[in-house]
């Protein structure tokens, strides 16, 4: 898969693993986990470009002793999924077109 294409869908995947409640790192790895396959360091990578996106903010809290990010969507990172969304239609209609049968020959 073309490495631009893939980076975009893990930045909207990430954004989708927190849009209805913040997360922390490990979770989102474990939440993302059935669907796809992301390190932990392609996951810092993604949450800093996120939040220089101002995609999502971060706010730092103790958690059994040790100090825990959480991760929360904002409305620029809402505005992004729902673009996601309608550029996913032609991404599809592409994709029919792709693999549709040589049925003109």
């Amino acid at each position: 898969m073309d490495h631009q294409m893939k980076r975009g869908l893990l930045d909207v995947c990430v954004l989708a693993a927190i849009k209805n409640k913040e997360s922390y790192g490990y979770k989102i790895i474990k939440d993302l986990a059935p669907y796809v396959r992301l390190s932990e360091s392609t996951l810092y990578t993604i949450l800093k470009r996120l939040e220089a996106a101002e995609m999502l903010t971060v706010r730092t809290a103790e958690h059994s002793g040790r100090l825990r990010k959480y991760y929360s969507i904002t409305d620029a990172g809402r505005a992004r999924l729902e673009e996601f969304k309608e550029e996913w239609n032609e991404i599809l209609s592409i994709y029919r077109f792709v693999t549709k049968e040589d049925d003109d020959e």
